[in-house]
């Protein structure tokens, strides 16, 4: 097994989902939920971020070629998905759905599994490594090394339950608040990043 490929992209993509960094979030978006509902809706929302990403890895690129889509436009429509969440956790128009249980599939799908988890970033960082492996071994490596990422945020939602029960209603409140600046800074960034590389790749043409 080649040990420094795994780790490479065990880490490049580990970093860049940031489990640590979606605790705040996933709190703000299932803070309000029964324990179970909130464990459930962590599972859907890695199993997701796990199909999407492997997806991706296998005909990412071909699907892109085919829609004529480029990475950047796919970064700036995660970005103003990401701006529609923060706008919600800001004005705190989130908290109604979250207590019924019909939301709580939403909130795992979007945002949580997607674009947060399985966001531009981490779809491009796997695609690139699958471009760069050269033999059935190395595929299995980079599948393994999302698996193990995918685990390493499963665990890391599943007991943020001990962080709910410190926090109490009023510290959820507050964190929701902060969730929706953080994530409307984190949607502005990946917007400019987007325009920066539409601008760079057209640019030899002005």
């Amino acid at each position: 097994m080649n040990v420094k490929l795994f780790g490479e992209f065990f880490v490049t993509l580990l970093v860049i989902v940031d489990p640590p960094g979606m605790v705040p979030v996933f709190l703000a978006l299932t803070g309000s939920m029964p324990a179970k509902a909130r464990h459930r809706a962590g599972t859907q929302a890695v199993l997701l971020a796990l199909g999407v990403i492997v997806g991706f890895a296998v005909a990412g690129q071909t699907l892109l070629d085919y829609l004529h889509v480029q990475l950047p436009a796919l970064q700036a429509a995660g970005g103003l998905l990401l701006v529609l969440v923060a706008l919600q956790l800001l004005t705190g128009k989130t908290d109604e759905p979250t207590d019924q249980g019909g939301g709580t599939s939403n909130v795992a799908l979007v945002p949580i599994g997607t674009p947060l988890l399985a966001g531009p970033g981490a779809i491009v960082a796997t695609m690139l490594f699958v471009q760069r492996a050269e033999s059935t071994d190395e595929y299995l490596i980079i599948a393994a090394g999302i698996v193990a990422v995918m685990a390493t945020v499963w665990l890391v939602l599943r007991f943020s339950g001990i962080i709910v029960k410190l926090l109490r209603p009023a510290g959820i409140e507050v964190l929701t608040r902060i969730a929706g600046l953080l994530l409307a800074a984190i949607a502005v960034q990946l917007i400019a990043d987007a325009i920066f590389a539409f601008v760079q790749s057209y640019s030899h043409l002005l």
